[in-house]
């Protein structure tokens, strides 16, 4: 789509806001069109919902937390809103988010490490 049907918004993850003008520190600025917009919209509105899902989750004390559904859901949907916004942000924003590391999942993740074998009723 021509540029000039995109607009400058800046994206606060951490609040789950998009806003016309840039407000404090650590947002995103990204350059989108309406239709990208919602899709952006609908990527931190799961993202709140995973959330919500995650605490209610953390209740259970038992039970491993890298094993966990609502682990896996909440890191999935971050990763998807991160490579949102590295794919419609500025330059900047894929600079912060290169930066921060969330894109390429941890190739270590441990599971091989004793504790880890699937046998233990605290894992899944």
């Amino acid at each position: 789509m021509p540029d000039e049907h995109r607009k400058s918004y800046f994206v606060s993850v951490n609040h789950g806001l998009i806003q016309d003008v840039r407000g404090e520190s650590g947002e995103f600025e990204v350059r989108v069109t309406p239709d990208e917009l919602t899709v952006l919209q609908g990527l931190l509105d799961n993202l709140a919902s995973g959330d919500e899902y995650a605490f209610r989750r953390a209740a259970v004390p038992y039970k491993s937390a890298d094993h966990d559904e609502a682990a896996d859901q909440f890191d999935d949907v971050t990763v998807q809103l991160y490579q949102y916004l590295y794919q419609v942000g500025s330059g900047e924003t894929q600079q912060m988010i290169s930066q921060l590391g969330v894109l390429p999942k941890l190739a270590n993740t441990g599971y091989q490490d004793k504790g880890y074998d699937g046998g233990s009723p605290t894992n899944k």
